[in-house]
């Protein structure tokens, strides 16, 4: 769809690629999924992961927002933990609590058994993806995949942690086994990308959830190279990459070097103050409060617009949340949300 001049000419695209378009485009991270009450109906007797892979089920769930609140952008439903399963790793997702390994990784050994992705086992991806796009139109597809970090914070922690200790203690005491790990999950990640884009993607995400654990010096030193490689699969396909990291304040121009066209950013560093540290030329992604999500529309209303004005000081904004949307989040303030934005974005500001 980008290239054949279907998603060229789209909001989110235009604003990718630096550019503001008429009006701002607004799409939300897990759109697709648990706060939509269609999406709940239709996953009923199917494991999360299992229905990732189930090319009409995951095209189906991606669509549901689009026609729901009139998003800019959909986004592929999938998880980050897909490319683990695709490469053998047993994975599974446990409710209330997250991905949870059967078997961690805890050695160079447990490293050294690893095995990339099989190109076919990415069929239910291609297929998933195509379904998607034969659909949207003109409405752009976001690809996404876990940054190398994440993936290997799982890998090692054998499920979802606070602090990734164990991660972190492997990083530092074995560094030769710590860069194999990440350079393999850079693989998977990058391959998984791919097969998206391939498929009709016309835009990617790389999300790094864990990076807000590290320093700014470990995160130069051993995550960033690793998670330029994930994006250099993608390397003679011409689509916008965002980068996305939560707690990331500290790191946003180091992630912005590893080869993305914006960084999405949380809730905590306001878009105006994230330009300043980008330099004030690097597009901006987000950054409403998930929390504000439940709170009075007259709160929200002016923190969306607020959100809006801060995004004003980047050569483009993109408006998303600052982190995935909560599953008790009432659909209806999803769709309002976008209303808002695109009415605000032309100069009519509903109540």
């Amino acid at each position: 769809p980008l290239n054949d001049g279907r998603t060229s000419t789209s909001a989110l695209v235009t604003a990718l690629r630096g550019q503001r378009p008429e009006r701002t485009p607004v799409w939300f991270m897990r759109q697709a999924g648990r706060s939509l009450p269609e999406y709940r109906e239709l996953r009923v007797g199917t494991a999360m992961l299992d229905a990732c892979l189930n090319p009409e089920l995951a095209s189906e769930i991606t669509l549901q927002p689009v026609r729901r609140h009139g998003v800019d952008a959909a986004v592929f439903f999938s998880d980050i933990v897909i490319p683990l399963r695709l490469a053998g790793v047993p994975v599974e997702i446990v409710p209330g609590r997250g991905p949870v390994l059967e078997s961690p990784i805890r050695s160079a050994s447990d490293i050294l058994r690893l095995r990339p992705i099989d190109p076919d086992a990415l069929d239910p991806i291609r297929e998933g993806v195509a379904r998607t796009v034969a659909e949207l139109g003109s409405t752009p597809l976001v690809g996404f995949a876990g940054a190398p970090f994440t993936l290997a914070s799982y890998l090692v922690e054998g499920g979802p942690s606070k602090d990734q200790m164990r991660a972190r203690s492997l990083m530092v005491s074995d560094p030769s086994a710590w860069a194999q790990l990440l350079n393999w999950c850079a693989d998977v990640s990058g391959a998984f990308l791919r097969a998206q884009v391939e498929a009709g993607a016309s835009a990617v995400q790389l999300f790094d959830s864990w990076v807000g654990s590290l320093s700014r010096s470990d995160y130069q030193r051993r995550v960033a190279p690793h998670s330029r490689r994930t994006l250099s699969a993608l390397r003679g396909l011409n689509m916008p990459i965002i980068h996305f990291g939560v707690g990331s304040g500290d790191v946003l121009d180091l992630m912005a070097g590893i080869g993305a066209d914006a960084i999405g950013v949380d809730w905590r560093l306001p878009l105006d103050e994230a330009s300043r540290r980008l330099g004030g030329n690097v597009v901006l992604q987000g950054n409403i409060d998930p929390a504000f999500l439940t709170a009075p529309w007259e709160s929200l209303r002016a923190h969306v617009l607020d959100v809006l004005e801060r995004g004003k000081s980047a050569p483009a904004h993109v408006v998303n949340l600052g982190h995935g949307v909560p599953p008790e989040t009432d659909p209806e303030v999803l769709t309002r949300i976008v209303g808002l934005v695109h009415e605000a974005s032309v100069g009519a500001v509903p109540v």
